[in-house]
């Protein structure tokens, strides 16, 4: 049986582009964005939880597998053709990914049709920084940022930089100082996320809230859970979607 066999699956198309969803559960919505190599059984796991803890979820089939094991080779594969999409800013500096567009849109979708306080949204390692972009939109008012590895990390300009062209930076510090914090995770160890929870600091102050786990694990959430990474999206997100914020 499919893992996503209790899952509705849809479709949305916005901005020019179009993926398909699936969704469940009941209460404030959430956005989950899978990771590399897709929407595989631990991303979904994560989605039963959030399912669980009285939340209706979102996860749109960006790329990859999905409810199944990925093949070995396949997450070797996923990233050099992500580099070459349109959707994805895998290398530019200083640049929104196309995808956040589509990705507000859904985030407005989901809110429009299960309301509360607004919606969730939270991304992992190649999709980590979308959470920012979402945040854009007033709708989201729970980011949640996951082992952000875009661009990649290669050079000290893109190891540092927050995959957002600086309107939306500027738009993100004003939400944050108007009191929509960010959850932030990580291993300290993982070189792929760069120095962005430096320039996280630096640019949200103590708007920007960051779970940092010893060792040099890299899938904060799946291949490499850990239990106080998910505790604190958990408790995270009972905090920001079940009161107005």
């Amino acid at each position: 049986m499919s893992l996503l066999s209790g899952w509705r699956r849809g479709d949305h198309a916005a901005d020019g582009f179009a993926y398909p969803v699936y969704e469940r559960g009941t209460g404030p919505g959430i956005v989950l964005v899978h990771e590399s190599p897709g929407l595989t059984p631990e991303v979904i796991e994560l989605g039963d939880e959030l399912v669980e803890d009285g939340f209706t979820v979102a996860m749109p089939h960006l790329f990859g597998s999905s409810h199944a094991r990925p093949r070995t080779w396949e997450a070797v594969r996923v990233v050099p053709r992500l580099c070459v999409t349109r959707e994805f800013t895998m290398v530019a500096t200083g640049r929104t990914a196309p995808l956040a567009g589509w990705l507000r849109s859904l985030a407005r979708d989901l809110h429009g049709r299960v309301g509360g306080p607004g919606v969730g949204a939270l991304g992992m390692c190649v999709t980590g920084g979308f959470a920012l972009a979402m945040m854009v939109d007033p709708v989201v008012v729970a980011p949640v940022v996951a082992q952000p590895a875009t661009p990649l990390p290669l050079g000290a300009r893109r190891a540092a930089d927050v995959n957002l062209d600086a309107d939306d930076l500027d738009a993100v510090r004003r939400r944050v100082a108007a009191g929509c914090p960010v959850l932030g995770l990580r291993y300290r160890d993982d070189w792929v996320t760069g120095t962005r929870f430096d320039t996280l600091r630096r640019e949200l102050g103590d708007g920007f809230l960051a779970v940092e786990l010893d060792g040099h694990g890299h899938a904060t959430l799946t291949d490499h859970r850990h239990p106080e990474a998910v505790d604190a999206v958990r408790t995270f997100f009972r905090e920001r979607l079940r009161s107005t914020p």
